[in-house]
């Protein structure tokens, strides 16, 4: 794109690692480069750590104005709930520290001490009123557990009250769901077990879970944020509507299915740079509910910029994935 028409660009899915949080402990899996786009992990390390000129080069580079920075997979979500409540504030201040150096190129979302529910709850009102964060992301399950189990409930419910979403991030798979599904190809295609399959399948099954425990029905303002264009609910969700309409399902009232997934769900493109998905998310959730992100530094950030040069988008909807959208469901 010419300078003179150079748009604001927001990416919402841009990720970092705090050293002291991970020489705790190597979760089971975690994050990969999404296909080996960008390199391995080890090869990103310094990336990821970085939260200063590195990373502004690469911005700046691209073409990109703004990054809501969160933290990859971490062992805060599995170890033991006294230790994770202080870990995670303590990654939470050095990432504002940060975001104060810059503060109009980075914002952030919390680190979220689940093992805890309440003290999670409590972090997360802590980092939106006195540090500014826009929200929180998690990552698949907390020691075992998905977050739909009422145990978790206090997270939602405290969202709700501050009015900011929560970005609901892979995390390692269900090691159950990866012997059953694809074990016996991970020697050839190790990829199976991350951003090729096993992300997307764990990570709309927890969407899905949310869903279907009555969350929503509970606390009818939660805004929820998936990655990865929807893990490709967008796709399914009409499909998966009919079928859980159908008798013999359990109905309590409440909103659909579909309802629920477009009333409460916003999608980001991280990684997922296909305009036919694109344009399947804008049909089913509306432009005003897709936002663009990147996933860097798993993900280059040239390559989705160049993207969106040739989606099929009025310059009015191009803005609002780019900047509009993001500006109204963050506050920014």
């Amino acid at each position: 794109m010419p300078d003179s028409a150079k748009p604001f660009v927001i990416t919402l899915e841009e990720h970092y690692s705090d050293p002291e949080v991970a020489s705790r402990a190597a979760p089971t899996g975690g994050h990969d480069s999404g296909g080996g786009r960008a390199g391995s992990r080890t090869a990103l390390v310094p990336r990821l750590n970085d939260l200063n000129e590195l990373r502004l080069k690469e911005m700046d580079e691209a073409g990109i104005d703004v990054q809501v920075i969160s933290h990859v997979p971490s062992p805060i979500q599995q170890i033991n709930a006294e230790d994770a409540v202080g870990l995670a504030a303590a990654a939470n201040n050095r990432l504002n520290d940060a975001i104060r150096e810059h503060p109009s190129r980075f914002a952030g979302f919390a680190m979220l001490p689940t093992p805890d529910p309440h003290a999670a709850a409590d972090e997360l009102e802590r980092a939106v009123r006195e540090l500014g964060f826009k929200g929180a992301m998690i990552h698949g399950r907390s020691q075992g557990i998905y977050h739909d189990d009422r145990r978790f409930w206090p997270i939602f419910e405290r969202a709700q009250a501050l009015d900011v979403p929560i970005y609901l991030h892979p995390g390692p798979p269900h090691p159950e769901m990866v012997q059953a599904f694809y074990g016996d190809y991970l020697d050839d295609f190790p990829s199976l077990n991350s951003a090729a399959w096993g992300y997307t399948i764990d990570t709309a099954n927890q969407a899905v879970r949310l869903i279907v425990s009555g969350l929503f029905d509970e606390y009818p303002r939660i805004k929820i944020i998936l990655g990865h264009m929807g893990e490709g609910i967008p796709f399914l969700v009409d499909r998966i509507d009919e079928a859980i309409s159908r008798p013999g399902n359990r109905r309590d009232g409440g909103a659909s299915f579909r309802d629920a997934f477009c009333d409460h769900f916003y999608v980001t493109t991280s990684g997922f740079f296909s305009t036919p998905a694109l344009l399947c998310a804008i049909l089913e959730l509306g432009i005003d509910r897709v936002l663009f992100s990147v996933d860097w530094p798993f993900v280059e950030n040239g390559p989705g910029m160049k993207w969106m040069e040739t989606v099929p988008l009025s310059n009015e909807d191009r803005e609002k994935m780019f900047n509009g959208n993001a500006k109204r469901l963050l506050k920014l």
